[in-house]
């Protein structure tokens, strides 16, 4: 019988010695105290911990219910690797924690309404402090207007831009 978190389990397989109790002690977490089962796997020298509901409980799916375990075995860990399975045992209760007091009972307490007021923060200017100015754009150079541009029939041809650029054209060819 294994004791962790103050919750009793029983070793139900070890395969290959996968089972460390050290090295359980120093991976397992409080994540793993909801399950019912707990496979540890071994893997390049690192435990893996993975958490298995019992069948009939109410949160198991597919991969969380303990009869999944053995396609999680198959299909998550190494080949031939080292594990072990363990099983929490219903009969040990957590330590009951002590009673809180109900709330029209008088406690000694002030009960507290308000919220504390956050210190003020000196390295952020406030809203206020803004500048209502924006900030000034570049300015970019002025277009000429359509008055200004030569009329198509006074632009030059395709034909005369080619012959003035030093680049030849391409030919055009159909389609591949």
């Amino acid at each position: 019988m294994i004791l962790i978190g103050g919750k009793s389990y029983e070793l139900l397989k070890d395969h290959k010695n996968g089972w460390n109790p050290e090295a359980f002690r120093d991976r397992y977490s409080e994540v793993l105290d909801r399950y019912d089962y707990i496979v540890g796997d071994w893997g390049y020298n690192q435990l893996r911990l993975k958490g298995f509901y019992r069948d009939k409980h109410p949160k198991a799916t597919k991969d969380t219910a303990f009869s999944g375990m053995v396609d999680y075995i198959n299909e998550y860990c190494n080949f031939g690797c080292a594990y072990f399975v363990i099983q929490k045992n219903r009969d040990a209760q957590p330590p009951k924690e002590k009673e809180k007091p109900e709330k029209h009972e008088k406690t000694d307490k002030p009960e507290k309404t308000e919220r504390p007021e956050m210190p003020e923060r000196p390295d952020k200017p406030e809203r206020s402090e803004k500048t209502d100015k924006p900030e000034k754009q570049p300015e970019k150079p002025e277009r000429p207007d359509r008055t200004e541009r030569p009329d198509r029939t006074e632009r030059p041809d395709r034909t005369e831009r080619s012959e003035k650029s030093d680049k030849p054209e391409k030919a055009k060819s159909g389609p591949h």
